[in-house]
């Protein structure tokens, strides 16, 4: 057998269901029902009340409830369109007795009501009174408001939706998500503020509803009925309060609902959630209202046993949550390392070793004023950005970036950080959460005011300003960040200056299993025949990542080392040859689609130098003059920072035999220099030398 959901569910699915209700209704307006179908409605309509009031409780999030503004007004006409056909049944039975209407209204007027209209008529007008001025006025007033703030906010939501996806915190499809989210939550709130007008309509429509019963009755009874002016009363007055009952019941219900929804937060908990967490697990809240309510209960001639009974309960109940350790947030979950466990009851046992914590590959820690930056609970976006960063560059370096671990540190200055690497710091500084960073790029018109300091990623000159002033900092040409954002780029570039150290043996594992799934033959090869090991291509990797070489296309490289192998197993020879077979990506990733690669180069007897003084050393080190060292290093970093002011690459081509040790050399002195040797230019780029350096030097030298 199938169910009525299920049957419905069969009719909506195929778009019968909306039609046939329509039709429903206006039958009830038109046609005369019997007072059995009118028990069956009016009890439908009370369960359908139920149903609505249940799901606005439970539902995590209001615009999860995205169908009640549409069932608010469908039931709002079942209920208008039943007040019409129970109208029309109770002025034309209405003199045949209390049951000419249906059970459902005579036991109302009744039962529930003791047969006095009287009581009836104070009963339905005090429910008037309380879904009329209390629960609807006040729902209304709420959707109005929040209607508005949801419309006025839809802006900033799309903007910082439109920064969180520029700055790689997000992908398109969360971004598209997000979006859609905020379109759904303003359509909600514009439909709600819409809805609860039909709903203050149906309250006053109720009370119009029952007079006119009343009044009509009366008349048709005493007219037409010859029945006297108190049997007339007897009859249609508590027929119509009766009917007035069975709907303003379900009326209040949906009020009830429509205020529920109004006022919920948007949190992923349902209302006795909330209700509990903010109510009953505060112990000085309870123990308070223990006591005043005790006292209370000693006072003469109160009810002692009542109070004094409830005043234990609430003693008790704050007695036990006060012993119950507090669970951490998800925000301090999340910033548990992996494998933390949770803090338990202390206990006498002896030290394991568990008690010695490991090492945090990537930690982060912040002076007591900098914690808002990475509380959530107070608008932190640090948290989010680091995470956004940690994509960008899992996807740029070809593996996983381990979380980093962020923690307060109280010995540390309040507005300092301190980026650390395997317990060692790579990098602190100090940033002001309050004030904005202006940087001066190179050429700024003007001057503003602020506090002069220097960029902590790429030491720049800039100023700390006020946020009132970022926009004419701006308009004068400089770079304004906020503090988060200062701490996120100085992240990101230790991340890239460090890549070697984040990978180890248990992220090549994690490469070489996504490649086995993909290419098992060329795993296979290279691992069975163990013609090298795990830390051989481990240190290849290293070296690659140490130079900003991508490992990204690790088949490439696999196949490389599966060939070169067998000749040597010398991680610098392999790295060479690997760096050769991944040119095209190297240039790539430096020129993007351009075809000319500018290249400075060395002068060939300056390289000549250099190559013997290697092959003098038997390859260990190149020694060449204190005095020449120097002056190479400041024509190189001279013809560098030509080529950054130009925007373009600092690229210096080398002899292969040499490249590694001039790479190395030049890593500390020169920022974003990349070394390649001849052999690494691939075949479908063209070359300009823009600078040649070391011809002076050479020439001073040899003098």
């Amino acid at each position: 057998m199938t169910t009525m959901g299920e049957r419905l569910g069969g009719l909506s699915r195929l778009g019968l269901g909306a039609p046939i209700m329509l039709m429903a209704l206006l039958a009830m307006l038109v046609l005369p029902l019997p007072p059995l179908a009118l028990d069956l409605l009016f009890t439908f309509n009370i369960a359908l009340s139920l149903i609505v009031v249940m799901v606005a409780v439970y539902t995590p999030r209001p615009v999860e409830f995205a169908a009640f503004p549409t069932v608010l007004l469908l039931a709002t006409l079942l209920r208008l369109a039943l007040n019409v056909a129970s109208t029309r049944v109770i002025l034309l039975y209405g003199g045949e007795g209390t049951d000419a209407a249906g059970h459902v209204i005579e036991a109302f007027g009744t039962f529930v009501l003791g047969g006095n209209f009287a009581i009836g008529l104070v009963v339905f007008t005090i429910l008037v009174i309380i879904n009329f001025v209390v629960v609807t006025k006040g729902a209304g007033r709420v959707s109005e408001v929040s209607a508005r703030f949801t419309l006025d906010a839809m802006p900033g939501k799309q903007m910082a939706i439109d920064a969180d996806l520029n700055a790689g915190l997000i992908s398109q499809e969360d971004a598209r998500t997000r979006r859609a989210d905020v379109a759904q939550e303003a359509d909600f709130y514009g439909s709600m503020d819409g809805a609860s007008k039909f709903v203050r309509g149906d309250a006053v429509a109720g009370i119009l509803i029952l007079f006119i019963n009343i009044l009509g009755g009366i008349i048709i009874g005493t007219t037409q009925h010859n029945m006297t002016l108190a049997d007339a009363a007897n009859n249609y007055v508590l027929l119509s309060i009766g009917d007035g009952l069975v709907a303003q019941i379900p009326a209040l219900l949906l009020s009830s609902a429509t205020a529920i929804v109004v006022t919920r937060a948007n949190t992923a908990q349902d209302m006795g959630q909330q209700l509990f967490k903010q109510l009953f697990t505060n112990p000085r809240v309870l123990y308070i209202t223990a006591g005043v309510i005790g006292i209370l209960g000693m006072i003469p001639g109160m009810p002692n046993l009542v109070f004094i009974g409830l005043s234990s309960m609430l003693a008790g109940s704050a007695y036990l949550t006060s012993r119950e350790p507090p669970a951490p947030s998800p925000e301090e979950m999340e910033r548990l390392p992996p494998g933390t466990e949770l803090p338990s009851a202390p206990e006498d046992r002896d030290l394991s070793w568990d008690d010695v914590p490991p090492v945090d590959l990537v930690s982060l820690e912040v002076g007591y004023r900098l914690i808002p930056l990475v509380d959530r609970t107070q608008d932190g976006q640090l948290m989010g950005r680091i995470k956004g960063i940690r994509r960008k560059l899992s996807q740029e370096f070809g593996f996983l970036i381990q979380p980093v671990h962020i923690r307060d540190n109280l010995e540390l200055g309040p507005n300092h950080y301190r980026i650390a690497l395997l317990g060692v710091t790579a990098a602190e500084s100090e940033v002001f959460p309050d004030r904005d960073l202006a940087i001066n790029p190179g050429q700024v018109f003007g001057s503003i005011q602020g506090t002069p300091t220097k960029d902590p990623t790429f030491n720049l000159d800039a100023l700390w300003i006020d946020p009132a002033d970022r926009e004419s900092a701006q308009g004068a040409g400089y770079t304004v960040v906020d503090a988060a954002t200062v701490i996120a780029t100085h992240l990101s570039q230790v991340f890239r200056d460090n890549a070697h150290r984040l990978i180890g043996y248990e992220e090549v594992q994690h490469l070489f299993d996504q490649l086995a799934r993909r290419s098992p033959k060329l795993v296979e090869n290279l691992l069975s025949s163990k013609a090298l090991s795990m830390g051989v291509v481990l240190k290849v990797l290293q070296n690659l990542l140490a130079e900003q070489v991508s490992i990204r296309d690790l088949r490439t490289i696999v196949e490389i080392l599966a060939e070169r192998s067998v000749k040597s197993q010398d991680p610098a020879a392999l790295t060479a040859a690997v760096r050769v077979a991944l040119s095209r990506s190297i240039v790539q990733d430096l020129i993007g689609p351009d075809d000319e690669l500018p290249l400075i180069a060395l002068d060939p007897a300056l390289e000549q130098i250099l190559h013997k003084s290697l092959q003098g050393s038997q390859g260990e080190s190149i020694g060449i003059e204190p005095g020449l060292a120097e002056r190479v290093q400041r024509s190189v970093i001279d013809a560098a920072h030509v080529q950054e002011s130009e925007g373009a690459p600092a690229v210096l081509v080398v002899a292969p035999e040499i490249r590694s040790w001039i790479a190395g050399w030049l890593r500390g002195a020169v920022r974003n220099l990349t070394v390649m040797a001849f052999t690494e230019i691939p075949d479908n780029r063209r070359i300009r030398v823009v600078a040649t350096v070391g011809k002076a030097d050479t020439a001073q030298a040899r003098a």
